[in-house]
Parts: structure tokens; C-alpha cells; sequence
């Protein structure tokens, strides 16, 4: 007779998301999409999963159906005082998960999230440490005791620092674990010394190892050494920002807290990216049907943004902010030698006032192989992915993207550059064995772009057996938030294990 074992389920966690974007309230890149998706995927696990982020003027509360709670938020602002805000419950679409969102017309009532012209406004500083406080002290408004606070980004990034501080013995939130996500290590809340008062943690914290950098206040620093645990959006970014070429300054803190470290490709929402069921597409299409399907989008595409409607062209397609980290100076440096090659090309995007110019100036001069679109559309970039023979990503970094798992989804193979999340999810192309789904090139370069586009040119024309291949290969290929909302929950858990085993956190900061 043998004895049985029976494992004990793991208690369901409750979790705090703090952040200054979600999808579809508020969304400028990737961290939008990332707060909009993922608690969704950990509620359906079984897990409490709460959102706070700005009531920003431009969310329609009547289109939310967003309702204001009874009672004032107090959030202590250090030496400003205490600050108030009213609160907007509602759920993120298609659960429900509540989202709080943040009344205050003084920090959030403007037209921009982060800026306005192109200048981020002056008081960021404030804006994000007003968010931080307010979001742990929703937990007493809410009695909502959070196993963990999973902080966004430099815009909360001083939470974990707040938690091992401030809040440390708050009966709702001081015995918080937390996670910082690193989305992007560009931009990092760097402001004047005097932001302390504004924190009031005491200035002991104002050290080269906590916030101070350049005799600055570094808020994403802050939370880098304050964290339980980090974890970027991809594994090879998590590898990049350790080193002097894309840590911007900060790669020193994170390769102490290397071992702390984690990489976690976001998933994509099938739902709304799925060419079988994509209601802007001019047809709808299958792994089996994709040769059919994305002929008739390849007219439709090429009718829409204006050039001859031929099938014998390959087109190139890109859907991109015109910003330099997506490489957008390196295009235009190519642009003029690639269009001397027989193809197409199509861009939609919106960036860097200089090349809204540039490119516009590109199309008036090329106007049977090249067009632009200066903005973001929908519907527009839909037809791009489906339409598009090869899409195109030139980044200098890319912490995870999405556009090339859109585009291996849509059978468009991406020709990426090899870094970040594009180095992980695309495969390069191996004509031997007919293996691969997409085109890398690794030197950040316009002669590298202009080769590898020549690459995939060449293979449009001549390789077609090839081509079947690419489409089929990366139709197959899927990155679910179901895949990734259970490694979540393994750092959760992991973090809930470190802060409250407490020998690890009487090491580390003596509380």
C-alpha cells in the first residue's frame, strides 16, 4: 500500500497594478498594452487584480461607464501638503477587473499624458509621486490589502522605495511585496534634489546607491534598489540594460540587482489581432488561405494609400512612432537607395516633426512607389499588417514590441533588427531548410537595413517556395498572456516569499 499525497492550492494573491497608462483608457506604447492585458489574464487564474492609473482629460467617463466613488482621496505630498483627488471605478473590457482612475485637474486635466509640443510638462515630477502616494493610499479606501504592488516604469517607480519606507509599517500595503517592470530604461524621472521634500523619506535615501544620480533625484533608480524583484518585457532586454549601451546610465544598478532580474515577453491579444476575424481587412484569411486572403489586402492597402494596385511589387510596410529608438533616422538615410529597387512602401506613423517632413517630401517624390500617413489609424494600421508582404522594424532598441508578432500572426515576415524583444521572437530566415519567419539584420545601420530589405526583395522575386515557407512558419507561432501571465504569478510569488520570509529585507535595508 503506498501513501498518497495531496498538494495544497496556492492561495489566490491580490494585486495592486500602479501605472500611468492601460489600455484602452490611456495609451501612448507598450506599457499601455501591457496594464490593459495582463491583469485580465492573472483574474481569470483566480487572482484579485486591481488597476490605478490618471483619470486623464481626454478618458470619457460616460463611454467607461465610469462612476465616482463616495469620499476625497488624501495623498500626503510632503512639503506641498496634503493633496486630493476624487476616484473613478470602472472594469477593463471584457472582465472584471476594477480599474481606479485618479480625479485631479490640476496634474491630469490636460491634453497630453506625459507632454505638450513635444515638452513634457514641469511638474512631472510631482504629477507621478502624487500618483504613487495616491495609489497606495487607494488601498485604505478600498480596504485592499495587496500581496503585491506591481509598479510600472519611473511614473511608479518609487513605489518600492515608499514601501520599504514610508509605508513600511501602514497596516494595508506594509507588508506589500513588489515588482518593478522595466518597460523602457530611456526615460527614468530624473529631477532636482529637492523632489526628497516632495517624497519626505528622508534625505538619508538621497545616497549613490538609492535615488541620487548626478546629484539628481532619479525615481526609477529608486525603485531599481527598492524593488523585490524586476523583471523587463523581454529576456534580451533584460541581458542589453545591464550594459553601458542601453542601460542610459543605469546599467550599474541593475546588474547589482542582476539576480533579481527577469525577462518576460508580453503576449499579444488574439482577439483583436487575428486576420481570420479582423474586421478592417478586406479579407479575411487563414494559414490556409493566406496566399488569397493577402493578395485582395494587397490591393486594398495599396488602393487606400494611393499607388498603382500591383501584385508583382513587393510591398514593405511599417506602423511606427517617427522617433529615433525606432530607428526612423536610419530609414531615412536608406530610403532613397531602397526605392531605386523594384518595390513598394508604405508608412504610418507620427513622431519627430522633421520626418512628418522628410517623408512627406519622399512620397511627393516617388509617388508610384512610396506613400506616408502622418498620424495613427486603426483601421490603417490593420490593413498595413495584413496588406504588407514584409513589415519593416529598424529599431535601435526594442524592449519587447509587438508590431512583429502582429506581423507573424498576419504571415508578413518582419525584418527586424536583431535586439530586445525582436532578437527573441523572430527567427531568421534559413533558405537551406526553409526554417525561420523573418529577416534580422544586428548592425544598426542604413547599409545593414538597405541588405536585408534586398534580402527580402530578392526572395519575393525568386524564392517563392521561400515565402510559402516565411507566411506558414509564423502563422504557427503564438505569444499568449496566458503564457505569460503564469510566469507573473511564479515572481509574484517568489517576491510575496522574499518580502514576508523578512531575512532578506533585515539584510538588505536593516528594517
Amino acid at each position: 500500500m503506498t501513501a498518497s499525497h495531496t498538494t495544497k492550492p496556492l492561495k489566490p494573491l491580490s494585486i495592486l497594478f500602479a501605472a500611468s497608462e492601460a489600455s484602452p483608457f490611456a495609451k501612448e506604447g507598450g506599457l499601455g498594452d501591457v496594464v490593459g492585458a495582463l491583469p485580465k489574464y492573472l483574474s481569470r487564474m483566480g487572482h484579485d487584480v486591481r488597476v490605478v492609473i490618471p483619470r486623464y482629460h481626454s478618458v470619457d467617463c460616460r463611454k467607461y461607464a465610469l462612476r465616482l466613488l463616495p469620499g476625497t482621496l488624501v495623498v500626503p505630498m510632503g512639503i506641498i501638503g496634503y493633496m486630493y483627488c476624487g476616484v473613478y471605478e470602472g472594469r477593463l473590457p471584457g472582465s472584471d477587473v476594477p480599474i481606479y482612475l485618479l480625479e485631479h485637474e490640476q496634474f491630469f486635466g490636460r491634453p497630453g499624458l506625459y507632454q505638450q509640443d513635444g515638452q513634457g510638462y514641469m511638474d512631472n515630477d510631482n504629477r507621478f509621486v502624487f500618483l504613487s502616494k495616491a495609489a497606495l493610499e487607494l488601498c485604505k479606501m478600498l480596504d485592499f490589502h495587496p500581496d503585491v504592488v506591481h509598479a510600472h516604469d519611473w511614473h511608479t517607480g518609487i513605489i518600492p522605495a515608499l514601501l520599504n519606507t514610508s509605508y513600511l509599517h501602514d497596516r494595508f500595503v506594509g507588508d506589500a511585496a513588489s515588482l518593478l517592470t522595466l518597460h523602457n530604461m530611456q526615460h527614468q524621472g530624473n529631477y532636482y534634489p529637492g523632489l526628497m521634500e516632495v517624497l519626505d523619506i528622508g534625505w538619508k535615501h538621497f545616497n549613490y546607491l538609492e535615488l541620487e544620480i548626478d546629484d539628481q533625484v532619479n525615481l526609477l533608480k529608486g525603485g531599481i534598489y527598492h524593488a523585490t524583484l524586476l523583471n523587463t518585457v523581454s529576456e534580451g532586454y533584460a541581458r542589453e540594460i545591464q550594459t553601458a549601451a542601453f542601460g542610459c546610465g543605469l546599467e550599474g544598478a541593475v546588474r547589482d540587482r542582476s539576480a533579481d532580474l527577469s525577462g518576460i515577453l508580453n503576449g499579444v491579444d488574439y482577439d483583436e489581432w487575428d486576420p481570420a476575424a479582423d474586421r478592417f481587412i478586406a479579407a479575411k484569411y487563414s494559414a490556409k488561405t493566406v496566399k488569397k486572403g493577402k493578395a485582395a489586402c494587397k490591393r486594398d492597402l495599396q488602393g487606400v494609400m494611393g499607388l498603382p494596385q500591383r501584385d508583382d511589387l513587393p510591398l514593405f510596410g511599417i506602423v511606427s512612432r517617427m522617433v529615433k529608438q525606432k530607428g526612423i533616422d536610419v530609414l531615412a538615410e536608406a530610403i532613397h537607395r531602397i526605392l531605386e529597387m523594384d518595390l513598394q512602401f508604405v508608412i504610418v506613423g507620427n513622431g519627430e516633426p522633421w520626418a512628418h517632413f522628410y517623408f512627406g517630401d519622399i512620397a511627393a517624390m516617388y509617388p508610384e512607389k512610396f506613400a506616408c500617413f502622418i498620424g495613427y489609424n486603426e483601421s490603417l494600421a490593420h490593413k498595413v499588417e495584413a496588406g504588407a508582404d514584409f513589415f519593416v522594424m529598424p529599431s535601435a532598441f526594442e524592449p519587447c514590441g509587438l508590431n512583429q508578432m502582429y506581423s507573424l500572426a498576419y504571415g508578413t515576415p518582419p525584418i527586424v533588427r536583431a535586439t530586445g524583444g525582436l532578437d527573441d521572437s523572430v527567427e531568421n530566415f534559413n533558405e537551406a531548410v526553409m526554417s525561420g519567419d523573418g529577416f534580422k539584420f544586428w548592425k544598426h545601420s542604413a547599409t545593414a537595413l538597405f541588405d536585408t530589405i534586398g534580402w527580402a526583395a530578392w526572395t519575393f522575386f525568386n524564392n517563392p517556395k521561400g515565402m510559402v515557407a516565411l507566411r506558414k512558419n509564423g502563422m504557427k507561432k503564438r505569444f499568449t498572456w496566458e503564457v505569460a501571465a503564469a510566469k507573473y504569478e511564479e515572481l509574484y510569488r517568489l517576491a510575496v516569499l522574499r518580502r514576508r520570509g523578512g531575512e532578506y529585507y533585515r539584510n538588505r535595508f536593516g528594517g
